[in-house]
């Protein structure tokens, strides 16, 4: 006699579609947690691995949707997964799609009328870690949408990496992400930057790094930023400690020492010239915080001289 599981450690079926990197990565996670998992794919050898493992390969989009209440979409845009989605038809009615793609905020909120008008329940979603650590119970992926449906599925997301909800709003999730690659970029770039400027002198990047990111990072920028937060909510940027006048007077050196050491110098300029405008703002005397003032806005910023 076969032995029937408990109702109660019956794992979702789900469904994946789209087979990069990424989606290799989600679908095998999800088979690793025990979900029955349908996968499809426009280039269908690439589901080979996955078909080992156990999982189900579709010949159609709409047979792919069709076998499972939630399907993971983790196509490169909007565009690709309503071009792809498209072909499902009438198969999406009543199913739940989570879109792990990337984009913009109104792109997101575009594809819950796209998603509704088929009949869909709709999730957003963003992955925050390479596919290596995806499955990780420690990994962070967001998501923004119908909360109901988000707690409806949540012990399913929550095998792909450890979901954070953010709300109701769809295009929350990408906007995070977007936010979160921001500080990514900024911080390499100003890391690169600066390992190139002393590597002027010869210093090897493993020796800067010991000191920029074991030391200077955590114990002076990030803790900064974590104690300051607060004041970037309230608008409150007392000079006592130090003025824009006086962090612009540290840019015009970076950005000349950039000059002397005869290296690229249009990162250094455009700081220069973001806290430039700042003071022209009146915030000359606040700290350096008070660029936050600036970014709020979509006024252009201007390179300052050199």
């Amino acid at each position: 006699m076969t032995h029937q599981q408990p109702t109660s450690f019956r794992r979702t079926p789900v469904t994946v579609i789209g087979l990069g990197p990424m989606g290799l990565a989600l679908a095998d996670a999800l088979l690793e947690h025990g979900h029955p998992t349908t996968v499809w794919n426009r280039t269908p050898e690439r589901a080979d691995s996955l078909v080992v493992k156990g999982a189900h390969r579709a010949g159609t989009v709409a047979e792919a949707v069709a076998a499972s209440p939630v399907t993971v979409v983790c196509l490169k845009d909007y565009g690709t997964m309503y071009a792809v989605l498209d072909s499902a038809g009438d198969a999406l009615t009543g199913r739940v799609l989570v879109n792990l793609g990337s984009g913009t905020p109104n792109e997101a909120r575009t594809a819950v009328s796209w998603a509704n008008g088929r009949g869909t329940a709709y999730l957003d979603g963003a992955i925050m870690v390479p596919p290596p650590l995806v499955g990780h119970p420690g990994s962070v992926f967001l998501y923004s949408g119908p909360q109901d449906v988000f707690d409806e599925h949540r012990a399913t997301l929550a095998s792909m990496g450890g979901p954070r909800y953010l709300g109701t709003d769809p295009g929350l999730a990408v906007l995070y992400n977007t936010a979160l690659l921001d500080v990514m970029y900024a911080t390499m770039n100003g890391f690169l930057h600066a390992t190139a400027l002393v590597g002027t002198a010869g210093v090897p990047a493993v020796t800067f790094a010991e000191l920029a990111l074991d030391w200077f990072m955590p114990a002076v920028v990030n803790a900064t930023l974590t104690e300051q937060a607060p004041a970037l909510d309230k608008g409150d940027y007392p000079g006592e400690a130090g003025t824009m006048e006086m962090n612009l007077q540290a840019l015009e050196h970076i950005t000349r020492t950039c000059a002397e050491q005869g290296m690229h110098s249009d990162q250094p300029r455009l700081m220069k010239a973001i806290a430039e405008q700042a003071i022209a703002q009146g915030h000359g005397g606040k700290n350096y915080l008070a660029v936050f003032e600036v970014f709020k806005n979509a006024a252009p910023v201007l390179r300052g001289g050199s």
